[in-house]
This record gives structure tokens, sequence and C-alpha cells, in this order.
């Protein structure tokens, strides 16, 4: 099936064609039929299945066929997040640029002047995150009376977000009869019985996600302690044909933190994280597009909704506890026919995940080794990870003479003075400069300590 056999305008057609896309993905050719007809859409798909587009192919033809009336609103898109709020205007921008329509996107780390200045002027498409939509409402700056088409999307991170009393008070504010579209991914009793009071008489789609890594990427992982990590990235990212990458981490604090360390050892960096206001999100990703900057430090959660084509490799510099996340940060590259590469930097104790991952792919993932950084093996069973012999509990330690105990203290002090076991030495790797270096003192780092109780500390 082609795209020109779902109903959609020529007009559609033509943009659909530009962007280079031929075949319509299983949501695609179950939805936008439905949508096309006028039906309220349950459907169950996750990010990566085609679904933004899915709603905004019909929304576009359906939205120029009318008018605006007073210039308001005549639909409303709401999503969790900034990022996928954004996707989904630029999803607008590249399949409506022969409509008409106007848009406006308003989010959070976006001045109010600038998106009042859009809704002064008149627009027939809101996307929004609810808590900026919200606080416009409270300005007096949005009216929903002309709505007729809405979709609530990513409807489960909605309530894991806490949304969803805002989700309720915004639909309450929608008087007209409107056509409803309800996305989730997963479809626990809560999104079920909000998807009731939404929807009328919904047609059903369920979309599975896709569950291998596409022929086209090329996989490999090194096994190393978790020490020799960044070692480790630092000379697959030299000695691989790297035109730029996607380089994951689990944690919003590990993100910061690689970026500066690969910063420091010359790389062209940038970083994705939470704490970035829309402005140096949008700084990042236009850099990085246009090959100012080669690698992009981000997190699952920063780099959700994200489209960048042509990306060469991915890294997971920390291996995803969840299995499907592995085949949507690998999807990011090897994409329309290209050849991409995955790499994952896994450690002993990653053992249970790498095996989920196999498990859900369908195939072992290659290993190779790295000079001159030492490889490890994987613990496949749970509890096997290394650890220290457990000390015995307090009661049950053998007691210590009273002189013993001083000798020992004696000795920790002289110790701290030469620069010994109780002071702390620089770091000898080459993540040396990862941490900053304090002298181990009675009173902190010294260069704060004023001079005559130096002297007394004997520092």
């Amino acid at each position: 099936m082609s795209f020109s056999e779902l109903g959609l305008s020529d007009s559609v057609l033509r943009a659909v064609a530009e962007a280079g896309y031929v075949t319509p993905t299983p949501i695609q050719k179950q939805a936008i039929p439905q949508i096309l007809m006028g039906r309220d859409v349950l459907g169950c798909a996750q990010t990566g299945t085609g679904k933004t587009a899915s709603f905004t192919l019909p929304m576009i033809d359906i939205l120029s066929e009318g008018r605006a009336r007073a210039r308001m609103p005549r639909s409303l898109i709401l999503e969790p997040t900034r990022e996928l709020a954004a996707q989904v205007e630029q999803n607008f921008e590249t399949y409506g640029k022969y409509s008409k329509l106007t848009t406006a996107l308003l989010i959070g780390g976006v001045s109010f002047a600038d998106q009042e200045k859009k809704l002064d002027r008149g627009v027939e498409v809101l996307i929004a995150t609810p808590g900026r939509l919200l606080d416009h409402f409270e300005r007096g700056k949005v009216l929903l009376n002309d709505v007729s088409f809405l979709v609530i999307d990513e409807a489960d991170r909605m309530l894991d977000m806490g949304f969803i009393p805002d989700v309720e008070r915004i639909v309450g504010r929608i008087t007209k009869s409107h056509q409803t579209l309800f996305f989730s991914a997963t479809m626990p009793p809560e999104i079920r019985r909000l998807a009731d009071r939404f929807l009328n008489n919904p047609k059903e789609i369920s979309v599975s996600p896709p569950a291998t890594v596409a022929e086209t990427v090329e996989q490999a992982m090194v096994v190393v302690a978790h020490r020799d990590k960044r070692a480790a990235l630092r000379a697959l990212l030299r000695t691989q044909p790297v035109k730029n990458a996607l380089i994951f981490c689990n944690r919003k604090r590990d993100v910061g933190v690689l970026h500066r360390s690969l910063a420091r050892h010359g790389f062209d960096v940038g970083a994705l994280h939470g704490d970035m206001d829309q402005f140096q999100r949008t700084a990042t990703l236009g850099s990085f597009k246009k090959g100012e900057i080669a690698l992009l430090v981000c997190s699952d959660v920063a780099a959700r909704g994200l489209d960048i084509a042509g990306v060469s490799h991915v890294f997971n510099f920390d291996v995803p506890s969840h299995a499907e996340d592995y085949v949507h940060r690998t999807g990011r590259t090897g994409r329309a026919g290209r050849t991409g590469h995955a790499y994952t930097l896994a450690t002993p104790e990653d053992g249970k995940y790498i095996a989920a991952i196999q498990k859900l792919v369908g195939r072992d993932i290659p290993r190779i080794d790295i000079e001159d950084v030492a490889g490890a093996e994987l613990q496949e069973e749970e509890g096997k990870s290394r650890r220290r012999k457990s000390r015995p509990e307090k009661a049950e330690r053998p007691a210590r003479d009273e002189k013993s105990v001083k000798r020992e203290e004696t000795k920790d002090r002289s110790s701290r003075r030469r620069g010994g076991k109780g002071g702390s030495r620089r770091r000898k790797d080459d993540d040396a400069g990862d941490a900053p270096e304090y002298k181990d003192t009675p009173f902190g780092e010294t260069d704060q300590v004023p001079d005559f109780l130096k002297r007394r500390a004997g520092v």
C-alpha cells in the first residue's frame, strides 16, 4: 500500500513524497483512513512507529478544507514534553508546506511574549504542553471555543508526569463537539478509564514497536570495567569512521559528566539534558545538524522525539535497562537504506541487560576488543557481581586493645602529612581532570584555611 491509497489530498501527498516517504507504516495505514472519516481513534503505539504523521497528515487535510472563525484555534495537540511538541510542529511544517495553516507552539523554556504575539495574530493549530497552555489560559490569551480536533498524545507519560488533572481541566474548556485522537504506548487501567471518558465509539488501533534492529545497522559490543568506559569510548571515536554520533547515557547527571570529559579531550561535542532551556536545546540541535559539532551526548528522555537524519554512529555509553530502548536508540542510525553503526559499552554487571537485549532482537551482539584497554567478562546471572567481602557486624569484630588503636591513629595522621594513604592522590589515568583535586586535611581544602591553622595541623 502507498500513501496515495489512504485518501490524502494531492498537496499532502506531494509534501510526503518530497520528504522521501513512499510506504506508510502500519499505524499510518490503519489510522489515517479512520481519521479522515471523522472517527475518534484510540491508538496504542510508541514513538518510532510513525505515529506523529498518522495524525498530522489527515489533520492538515481536514483543517485545510475549513475556514477559521474569528481566528481562533480549531485544533489542539497536547504533548507531555516540549521535545515531542516541537517534533509535532516540525511535522506540520514539513507536510503542511502547501497549506496555509498557522501553528503556535506553547511550551516552557520560551518567553511568553513571543508566544502571545502568535496567539494575538490568530492560529489554527495549537501544539502545547499542559502546563504552559494553562498558563496562557490564566493570562486570558487562549480560547478553545472553536476547537473541533483534539489530540492527546503519549497519555501514559502524561499519567507518569502527573499531568492528567491538567489535561482534564483543558478538555473541560472545549465546549464544541469535537473529534478526539488518543495515543498511548501502554494501556493500564487508568489510561483506559481516561480514554472511555474522552472518546466516543473510537476505532482501536494497536501497533507493536519494532523488536529488531535494521539490517543496515552494524552492531558491536565492548565489555570493560566501569573505570575504563571513557577510555574505551575515546578509542572507538578515534579509530572508527565517525561522521557524527549520538552517545546515550542512562542518567542526566552522567550526560553532563561525559560531555565535559569528551570536551577536555578535544572532541567537538554537545549535550542534551533536561536542565537546558528551549533556546539552548534548539541551538545545540542546530549545531549538530549543521555539522558544527560531531557528537551529541544525551539521555533517552532528552532525545525522545528527535528526528535527525544521517547519523552515522550510535554509542550506548550505558547499557539501557529496558531492551526496547536499545532498539529505539540504534534505530537512529542506518536509516533510509544507509549503513549505520551501533556500539555498546558494557560492564560485567550489565550481563542481565545484554541478555534481555539479545533475546529481544533475536541475535547475539558481536563482541570486539580495544587495544590498550583491558577487557572483562559479562556476569549473566544476577547476584554474581563482584563484591567486597562483607565486614562482620560491630559486635562480632575482635576487640582491639587501646594501644593498638592509638598506634593506628598516629600512623594515619603521619600518612596524611606525607600525602600517603590518608592523603588524596591525583588520578593517573586519562580522566584525571574529571574531578577536582582536594588535599585531605582536618580543615578541608588547604587553600581555604588560614595559615596559622595550617601550621597547627601540620599542613
